[in-house]
C-alpha cells in the first residue's frame, strides 16, 4: 500500500521560535490580567519557560510598547513580591466596521480587547449602490480612527463585517443589500485611504457579521466554559454562526452558518435570496413587524416598539413573537441534532425578545432533539450578552493577529 506523507514546513530558526514565545507571554499577561495582576514567575509557570528566558521577552515587549509594569504584586507566598504587568493601553488596537442593512458602527479596541472608541450612525443602506454604502462606512471609520488616535492608540489593521457571503474580499452575495459580488474590501480600502491622505494604507480584512458577532460571544461574552455554540442574530435579516471547540467553522468556502435561509416551507413566502420559505421570512425583523401590525417603524423604533406591546401583553405582538420563536426552534433542532453544541445564543433584535421567544423554540427543541439535553430550563438557549457584537469582534480580530505575532506590529524606530 502506497504511503502519502504530509509535506514538512521548514525548521524553525531562532527568529521564529523567539516570535512564537513573545505571542506566548503576551497572551499569558493579557488573559492574566483579566483575573488579576501578571508577574514574570506567574507567566514563566504558565507558558512552561524559565524566569530567565520570559524576562527577556518581557523587556522587549515593554520596548515595543505592547507592555506595562508598575507596582508589587503580593501573593501570600514566601518570597519577593513580583512586578505587576499589565498589556499596554496605548499603541497597537484593532478597527473593526459593521455594515448593516439600517445602520453602520465602528469601534476601536485595544490589546485587552477593551472597547475604547464606538460611532454608530443609523443609516438605510438598502438600494443605495454598494460603493457609496462602503464610502459612508469610511467616513466614519476615518473619524473613528481620529479619536483613537488622541487616546494613543496606533490601529494597525481593519476588519469589515459585512451581511451575505463573503470570500476573498468579496461579498458574493447580501440579498437584504441588493449586492452580488461587490469587492467590498478593495472599495472601502480606496474610501478610507482616499480621506487619510498622507497616512499608511490600513490592512482590511472581511468576515461575515454573524461569524464577528460569534467570535465576540466567544472572547468577550458570558459563556463560561460553553466552547462549542450555534449563534443566531436577528437582524433586517437572520444570521448565524457556529463556533466548535473555539474554533469558528466556516465551511469549505466561506459560507458556513446561513441559517437564515434555511427552508421552513418550501411553498412559504419568496424570499429576497430567490428561494421560498426561508427561516428569516418568519423570524426576521421586518416579519415580526409586519406579523405584529406595525407600521410606519422599523429598524430600532420598530423593535422598542414591539418590545413594549409584548411587555403589555398585546395578542398581535405575543403571537407574532411566539410563531417566530417556534420557526427558529423548528430550524435549530435541526441544527442541533446534526452538530451537538452546547449552547444556543441569540443575539441582535432576538436579545429583548427573549422572554416571548424562549418558550416556544424551547418546546421545539425539547421535542426535536434527539439526545434529550435540550429541555426547559436546562439553560442551552440563552440570550446573547451586551459585548457580543460584530464590530467589536471584527475589531479583535485584527487584534488576534497583533497577539498572534507582536513582532510583525512592532511600530517602526522613530515612529
Amino acid at each position: 500500500m502506497k504511503s502519502i506523507l504530509t509535506p514538512l514546513g521548514p525548521k524553525a530558526d531562532k527568529d521564529t521560535v523567539r516570535r512564537h514565545n513573545l505571542s506566548l507571554v503576551l497572551r499569558a499577561v493579557r488573559d492574566e490580567g483579566e483575573r488579576g495582576d501578571a508577574t514574570r514567575a506567574g507567566v514563566a509557570a504558565r507558558v512552561g519557560l524559565t524566569r530567565a528566558a520570559v524576562s527577556s521577552l518581557v523587556e522587549q515587549l515593554m520596548d515595543s510598547g505592547f507592555l506595562t509594569e508598575s507596582g508589587k504584586t503580593f501573593s501570600g507566598q514566601a518570597g519577593r513580591p513580583g512586578t505587576a504587568l499589565k498589556v499596554a493601553r496605548t499603541g497597537p488596537a484593532g478597527l473593526g466596521v459593521e455594515i448593516n442593512i439600517d445602520y453602520v458602527s465602528v469601534c476601536v479596541v485595544d490589546l485587552a480587547g477593551t472597547g475604547r472608541v464606538r460611532q454608530t450612525e443609523h443609516l438605510d443602506n438598502r438600494g443605495a449602490p454598494a460603493e457609496e454604502a462602503l464610502s459612508r462606512a469610511a467616513r466614519i471609520a476615518a473619524r473613528t480612527l481620529e479619536s483613537a488616535y488622541e487616546q494613543e492608540l496606533r490601529p494597525v489593521g481593519a476588519a469589515l463585517a459585512l451581511p451575505g457571503l463573503v470570500s476573498g474580499g468579496s461579498v458574493r452575495q447580501a440579498p437584504n443589500l441588493g449586492w452580488n459580488e461587490v469587492p467590498a474590501q478593495e472599495l472601502f480600502a480606496d474610501a478610507l485611504a482616499a480621506l487619510r491622505p498622507g497616512r499608511p494604507a490600513l490592512p482590511v480584512a472581511s468576515e461575515n457579521e454573524a461569524n464577528l458577532a460569534a467570535l465576540a460571544e466567544l472572547w468577550f461574552g458570558g459563556l463560561g466554559e460553553v466552547r462549542s455554540f450555534l449563534y443566531l442574530t436577528g437582524e433586517i435579516g437572520v444570521g448565524g454562526a457556529l463556533v466548535l471547540n473555539g474554533e469558528l467553522l466556516r465551511g469549505a468556502h466561506g459560507f458556513a452558518g446561513e441559517i437564515g435561509h434555511v427552508a421552513v416551507d418550501p411553498a412559504g413566502p419568496e424570499c429576497r435570496c430567490g428561494s421560498r420559505g426561508c427561516l428569516e421570512q418568519y423570524a426576521g425583523q421586518a416579519a415580526l413587524l409586519r406579523a405584529a401590525g406595525i407600521e410606519g417603524l422599523g429598524g430600532a423604533s420598530g423593535v422598542l416598539e414591539l418590545e413594549r406591546r409584548a411587555g403589555a401583553r398585546d395578542p398581535r405582538a405575543v403571537a407574532a413573537i411566539g410563531e417566530a420563536g417556534r420557526m427558529l426552534g423548528r430550524v435549530l433542532s435541526g441544527a442541533v441534532n446534526l452538530v451537538d453544541p452546547d449552547a444556543a445564543v441569540r443575539g441582535g433584535i432576538y436579545r429583548g425578545l427573549m422572554p416571548w421567544l424562549a418558550p416556544p423554540a424551547d418546546e421545539e427543541l425539547t421535542g426535536r432533539v434527539v439526545s434529550g439535553l435540550w429541555t426547559p430550563g436546562s439553560g442551552r438557549l440563552r440570550a446573547s450578552s451586551v459585548a457580543g457584537d460584530a464590530a467589536r469582534g471584527a475589531a479583535a480580530l485584527v487584534v488576534q493577529d497583533v497577539l498572534d505575532d507582536p513582532v510583525a506590529y512592532a511600530e517602526p524606530a522613530g515612529g
